[in-house]
């Protein structure tokens, strides 16, 4: 019964993850964080690296901190939950970061519906260069809109 619990609470906290990614993107990073994500639609820059990232460090931190309640405070669920944030992490840099914006060049020839679909509804997004304009939307779960032929 551990066992289903820790997948039911992993599984949980990375379709958690896909919220907050929206909830963030709409109302954090195109809200009072600007400042960092607007390197991220405006490549005025010549660095790999953005003031974007660091919305990956702190969720890494949390992770983190998740880990750390588990092994030194035997908290049981900081396990599930931290592997789920990072288990989320790596499925967001993978396809945000890896497919979408070929910030390494692997992934590219990937051509099915949902690949043009996630890149379609990505591009529409980026179209838009202020912070007011865009729709906001998560990784996963993209609207069907976008699917089209």
């Amino acid at each position: 019964m551990n066992v289903l619990l820790w997948i039911v609470v992993f599984l949980g906290t990375f379709m958690i993850m896909e919220g907050m990614a929206w909830f963030t993107h709409k109302y954090v990073m195109h809200g009072f964080l600007w400042k960092l994500h607007k390197d991220h639609h405006r490549k005025d820059h010549s660095s790999w690296w953005e003031r974007n990232d660091l919305f990956f460090v702190f969720y890494a931190l949390v992770s983190i901190g998740c880990f750390l309640l588990w092994r030194y405070e035997d908290i049981w669920i900081g396990l599930p939950i931290g592997l789920g944030i990072l288990a989320y992490g790596i499925t967001y840099f993978t396809v945000h970061d890896i497919f979408i914006h070929q910030r390494f060049k692997i992934f590219r020839n990937a051509n099915n519906k949902y690949a043009k679909g996630i890149r379609r509804a990505h591009k529409m997004h980026h179209k838009h260069l202020g912070k007011d304009e865009g729709e906001c939307f998560g990784m996963l779960f993209v609207p069907f809109k976008y699917f089209k032929k």
